[in-house]
């Protein structure tokens, strides 16, 4: 008899640490999967970014320069970058934009182009799902770092090295930033 509790016990264990260990490769996956989201979104502003360049570069040949300059910097993000790498995409994008809104005040003309407007128009929706996307990563994070971090979880979690991620930061430079709307 205590042979068979003995056992019942030991594989309750086994299957609350085989359920643990799904639950954290679970969230762990689901921020991976949250970030590669935000390289996506990143993607395609940049290609906006860069359309809008191909405009400015008719108007202002230094200014273009330093814009593919700051596009040249480009690098993607997917779900094995980290934060910084997303980070540092987001303060490359802001760069980018302030440059093409000096560009714009001081060309009119290049304000009231129609191909501008729809490009500023696609810039503005892919910087809305970043913004989507990064408050999802957020969020994604929270449930993954509580689970890592609440006993007793965290036990099975320190034992396979699952480790606490980090939140994506509101870029600072964006709060300075004008509008983009024409």
């Amino acid at each position: 008899m205590t042979l068979i509790i003995v056992l019942a016990v030991a594989a309750a264990l086994i299957f609350w640490f085989i359920r643990v260990q799904n639950n954290l490769v679970s969230k762990d996956e689901l921020c991976k999967n949250a970030l590669s989201q935000i390289g996506v979104q990143q993607s395609s502003r940049w290609d906006a970014l860069t359309a809008l360049a191909e405009l400015v570069k008719s108007y202002n040949e230094h200014e273009y320069k330093t814009l593919r300059d700051v596009i040249a910097m480009r690098k993607g993000i997917s779900g094995t970058s980290n934060v910084d790498d997303a980070n540092t995409q987001e303060e490359l994008m802001a760069q980018a934009t302030k440059i093409i809104n000096v560009v714009a005040e001081q060309y009119p003309d290049l304000k009231s182009n129609e191909n501008y407007g729809k490009a500023m128009d696609a810039v503005n929706t892919y910087e809305n799902q970043v913004r989507m996307s990064r408050m999802v990563f957020n969020d994604t994070v929270t449930k993954y770092n509580k689970l890592i971090r609440q006993i007793p979880d965290s036990f099975v979690a320190s034992l396979l090295g699952f480790q606490s991620r980090e939140y994506l930061k509101e870029v600072a430079s964006k709060a300075d930033m004008p509008s983009m709307n024409i």
